[in-house]
């Protein structure tokens, strides 16, 4: 059995739409589309490139295989050749309620029963990242259905949008299983692994810290 790894990109209020441009997703009025551009870096770019060593699939909602289907098979000449040549290569797994005409090479739609078609696809691969997709994530989190979490946390806060967890996750323990990695620009990247069992709970006052 393979990994399943969530990416995402999140302000410290937990934001996490439309990090990319100000037309990749501008539902409910969205005004901060492209937010994550002013404070990419150096760093960032490397770390996101270290990221993607050993990915071998793709697991990606609608609306941002649309925009990674209209973009990467006409980047393989560009500046981001090496991902573009990566990503038209892979393996692209789509949950839709829908039936799309999937364009891109290698994209297959996932059944009606998404949870076991996700555990099919994570049987079949080592490393399959999740990008974006922020509806898929929130099915996957309530599911309790991935392996690592790997969160970028940008210096801003929105104050508006669709947020990581944004209701239905359960509670859930995560380890950090990497140091964290700050970039120039303020940005944190933070590696997790689920972990068993659930969140428990204590008591900080005085008398029960022994002070």
């Amino acid at each position: 059995m393979g990994l399943i790894h969530i990416d995402l990109f999140t302000t410290l209020d937990g934001v996490a739409q439309a990090p990319g441009g100000p037309d990749e997703d501008p539902e409910g009025g969205f005004a901060f589309g492209g937010w994550q551009a002013p404070l990419v870096d150096e760093a960032v770019g490397e770390q996101v490139g270290a990221g993607l060593v050993g990915l071998d699939a793709l697991l990606l909602g609608r609306r941002t295989y649309d925009i990674f289907a209209g973009y990467w098979p006409h980047q393989e000449d560009g500046v981001d050749a090496g991902i573009a040549k990566l990503f038209n290569g892979l393996p692209k797994y789509v949950a839709s309620r829908g039936t799309p005409a999937l364009e891109w090479a290698n994209s297959t739609r996932l059944g009606p029963d998404l949870a076991s078609a996700v555990r099919a696809v994570r049987d079949r691969h080592a490393n399959v990242h999740v990008i974006g997709s922020l509806d898929l994530v929130q099915t996957l989190l309530a599911e309790r259905l991935f392996d690592r979490l790997n969160l970028w946390v940008y210096p801003v806060v929105l104050g508006a949008g669709k947020k990581v967890f944004a209701g239905g996750a359960v509670p859930a323990n995560l380890t950090l299983i990497e140091p964290a990695v700050t970039s120039p620009k303020g940005a944190v990247l933070l590696h997790y692994a689920l972990a068993d069992g659930t969140p428990s709970t204590g008591d900080m006052s005085l008398d029960n810290r022994g002070v």
